[in-house]
Formats: C-alpha cells, sequence, structure tokens
C-alpha cells in the first residue's frame, strides 16, 4: 500500500451564509502529480488554504502523516508553496528575496537555488518592480522549489510563463518527484493535467464532483460531432448510441460532417457541467 501524502476527509468551509466547500474528500499518494481542476469560485483556494492552516475548518486533514491544526509549522517546513499571484517587496532585488526566503526556513539552499535560477534563466541582479508578470513567476518558482520539500501545492504556476519556460517548469517537478517529492497542481490550463497528471479531483461549486486517475476520468464512448445542418455549423458531444446518430442525420440536409473522439477539454467541461 502506497503511502499517503495528502488525506482530506469531509473537509467543510462556510463564511457566514456564504459557500466555501462541502464535506470534501480526498487522498493524494507519494510520487503523485495531481490535478487540481474546477472553475474559478469552485472551492480549490479554499481548500489549499485549510491545507497549508491559513483557515479555521470543519472535518480532518493529514499532511505527510501529520494533523493539519496540531502540526501546522512542521508541515510547512515540508511544503513548497506558490500561490497563484506572485507578490513580493517591489523594491528588493531577486537576489534578496530568494536569500529571505531561505532565511525564513533557518536553510542554506543556495546551491539548489542557483541551479534553479540558471534552469529558469532568472536575473538576480533586478529589482522586483522591473519585471514582468513572468519573470515574478520565476521568481515565486525558485522560492517554492529551493528547499527541495516533500510536498510541492502551486495555484496555477505556468500563468504568465512563455512555452519554454512551462516546458522547464514541468521538467523541475518531474525531477523533483522522482526523487521522492510529490505535487498537487491546480490548474485551469486541461492540456497540463493530461500530460503530467497522474490523477486528478474536480471541484465545482464547493463540491467534490469527481476523482480518480487522468485515463479513467477521460475514459468516455461519447463523441464530437461537427456537422453542416442546412448550412449552419453545429458543434456538440454526442452521448447516446452512434446508430441513433447516423439515423438522426439521415433525415437531415448534411454538407459537411466530422466525428472524432472528445478532447480533455469537452470532456472535462461535462464535469464542470458546460454544454458544448
Amino acid at each position: 500500500m502506497r503511502e499517503k501524502v495528502i488525506e482530506i476527509h469531509d473537509l467543510t468551509k462556510r463564511y457566514g451564509k456564504h459557500r466555501g466547500v462541502e464535506k470534501v474528500s480526498f487522498e493524494v499518494e507519494k510520487g503523485d502529480i495531481f490535478g487540481f481542476l474546477g472553475p474559478n469560485g469552485a472551492g480549490k483556494s479554499t481548500t489549499i488554504r485549510s491545507m497549508l492552516g491559513f483557515l479555521k475548518y470543519d472535518g480532518d486533514i493529514r499532511i505527510l502523516g501529520m494533523d493539519a491544526r496540531k502540526d501546522h509549522e512542521e508541515i510547512l517546513r515540508n511544503i513548497g508553496y506558490m500561490p497563484s499571484e506572485a507578490l513580493f517587496y517591489p523594491s528588493m532585488k531577486v537576489k534578496d528575496v530568494i536569500r529571505f526566503a531561505q532565511e525564513m526556513r533557518g536553510l542554506d539552499c543556495r546551491e539548489e537555488a542557483e541551479k534553479l535560477c540558471d534552469r529558469l534563466q532568472v536575473d538576480t541582479g533586478r529589482r522586483i518592480n522591473e519585471l514582468s508578470l513572468g519573470n515574478r513567476k520565476k521568481v515565486s518558482i525558485v522560492c517554492a522549489m529551493q528547499h527541495k520539500p516533500k510536498l510541492f501545492i502551486f495555484d496555477e504556476p505556468t500563468s504568465g510563463l512563455d512555452p519554454l519556460m512551462q516546458n522547464t517548469f514541468f521538467e523541475l517537478i518531474e525531477d523533483y518527484v522522482a526523487a521522492g517529492s510529490t505535487c498537487m497542481l491546480s490548474t485551469h490550463v486541461l492540456s497540463e493535467v493530461k500530460r503530467y497528471c497522474k490523477h486528478v479531483a474536480i471541484m465545482k461549486e464547493g463540491h467534490l464532483v469527481s476523482a480518480g486517475s487522468v485515463s479513467e476520468l477521460t475514459h468516455t464512448s461519447s463523441k464530437r460531432v461537427v456537422a453542416t445542418i442546412d448550412g449552419e455549423r453545429k458543434e456538440y458531444l454526442y452521448t447516446k448510441d452512434m446508430n441513433s446518430l447516423i439515423r438522426e442525420l439521415s433525415e437531415k440536409n448534411v454538407t459537411e460532417l466530422s466525428i472524432t473522439d472528445p478532447s480533455i477539454e469537452d470532456i472535462f467541461m461535462g464535469y464542470y457541467g458546460e454544454e458544448r
């Protein structure tokens, strides 16, 4: 039986009368790259902030075998967290931000930080207020990775990064996971989930709507149909028997037709409850 790095059972958090999350339960095994999906307002950030001990909540959360309430400080020592917004003191130089992050942990991470800055092409001599969003993201990645944590938690890490840096980022993740770390990735980029994640949990309106392996959740008999009918182009997912589709189309004036397997975007939008 594989070691559980994250165990969440019946997590519930409300903000007064407003919804947060309701009875959310899932587990993440050691060595996984775990996708955490859902539209804005689905409850992903509330779940992550509860895991990190930033919120009071009902339910049970265990991280790295420790209680998220009682062992809050020890858990944070072993986590590399990157929030969606890369905010730093604007007048500080990059090298000072990275060193400050090391000192906060009481660790000497200079060798690992240097390696990361080289891989990500981080200019450590510039000031934060001189950096683009993408370059601030890279600084945030270095701060989250340099202490080689047992668990990474990333919230929309690749927004603002160019395609080359996105590939480099995931190469680094795969290197750390191969060395024994685990990664939880909150993202809207479905192609990243399909390419890199082993398992995924999908949130909607504060509830967990599905969880499992990416291959299981994307296995479907549905087909993506694009048809021109009476001069009008129609595009949709068809979930019935293919013979029924053929009969339906035979009764219409179809001038163009394409039937393909649905994309991962089509499938996950179905979990979100959005018809396409």
